[in-house]
């Protein structure tokens, strides 16, 4: 095992933390009832989870030993939260972020385009976040989660497609991302209208990057590149739909109009999008293949079937379907880890030759 890999261990403990807490807010049986980890539920997911993998990505990019602190410092942050130390976790989760912009920065400056740009902006979103976490609850803190994870993955799939977007494509995202960021700082003091302008401009990104995404013609291949293709397209519908309802209703104060957008970002969205590029990126940071085999799809099918019927469930004011959903994203999200973990244990897939994968951006 690479030594890196280790650094993946508190991004797993914030993942099962997180669904804990998920659990009891769904109000059913939990392994750990523990009163401190639903208000740290959110944080947990995307800061302690999303933020270590992503930061661990990025640190392999840098080729630094210092980079690493990020990830450590994340997955660290993560940690005390699970245990309960809030203070300690917060400090834990600001300084790692600190150094994922950090990492950001000389990433930009190295590769020099709107993309890259567009990253940092990203991180400063989720370094802005654990900072005003310090003071303000979790919900007020929305706009600046979402564009963390929103412009990270944005970014990327913008270097991706160069060649079907054109000239000009960096310009437009960093403009997007720009007027994002200005409603984010906006909902901080007027929620109706800073959420809205960031809403519209997810809105103006669905309508114009998923067009040109090299998964609406790798949707029609096999094996992992349908796979990658299946999960990045449903997670652009899933981040269509949200924005659409935030458009809409503005600050989601109810609990349908809260599920739909957070879980529609977070789930829908950022965790397809991680099960898309995880056969391709975990082998760049663990340095073990990760073969494609059918029972990959198995957490993709089981997350949007268990999120749309969560969603149903939030529509129809039925509560056992809501929490049947819920129930069901979270084992969505535990067979993750579960199916990827399996297939590198299996090795290679000798059963028949796989198709290339989709490309993605990875570091080695």
């Amino acid at each position: 095992m690479h030594r890196r890999t280790w650094l993946l261990l508190p991004a797993g403990v914030s993942l099962l933390a997180g669904l804990d807490a998920a659990l009891l807010l769904l109000e059913v049986p939990a392994p750990v009832d523990a009163a401190h980890l639903p208000t740290a539920h959110g944080i947990l997911m995307v800061l302690g989870f999303l933020g270590t993998l992503i930061s661990l990505e990025r640190a392999v990019a840098l080729r630094s030993p210092w980079a690493y602190a990020a990830p450590a410092l994340l997955g660290a942050g993560g940690v005390m939260l699970a245990a309960g130390p809030r203070l300690l976790g917060q400090a834990l989760l600001i300084d790692g972020l600190v150094a994922f912009l950090a990492i950001a920065v000389l990433l930009g400056g190295r590769q020099g385009d709107g993309a890259t740009a567009v990253e940092v902006l990203a991180v400063s979103h989720a370094l802005a976040a654990a900072i005003l976490w310090t003071r303000l609850e979790v919900s007020a803190l929305l706009p600046l989660l979402v564009g963390f994870v929103v412009w990270t993955i944005a970014a990327e799939r913008v270097e991706l497609a160069r060649l079907t977007l054109g000239r000009g494509a960096d310009h437009r995202l960093l403009v997007l991302a720009a007027v994002y960021a200005a409603g984010s700082a906006t909902a901080l003091l007027s929620p109706a209208i800073g959420s809205r302008l960031a809403a519209l401009t997810l809105v103006a990104l669905c309508a114009w990057l998923p067009r040109h995404d090299v998964a609406r013609h790798t949707i029609r291949s096999r094996g992992l590149p349908r796979f990658s293709a299946a999960a990045m397209l449903a997670a652009w519908g899933w981040l269509a739909v949200a924005a659409l309802t935030w458009l809409a209703i503005g600050p989601p104060t109810g609990r349908a109009s809260y599920d739909i957008v957070v879980h529609g970002v977070f789930l829908g969205f950022a965790m397809s999008m991680v099960l898309a590029h995880a056969p391709v990126i975990l082998p760049a940071v663990i340095r073990r293949p990760l073969p494609y085999r059918a029972f990959l799809w198995l957490p993709l099918v089981v997350l949007h079937v268990a999120l749309a019927a969560r969603v149903a469930g939030d529509v129809s004011g039925i509560d056992r379907l809501w929490q049947a959903g819920g129930v069901g994203t979270v084992t969505a999200l535990l067979l993750l880890p579960v199916t990827a973990i399996t297939s590198v244990l299996l090795g290679p897939n000798t059963s028949r030759r796989e198709p290339a994968p989709v490309p993605q951006k990875v570091h080695t």
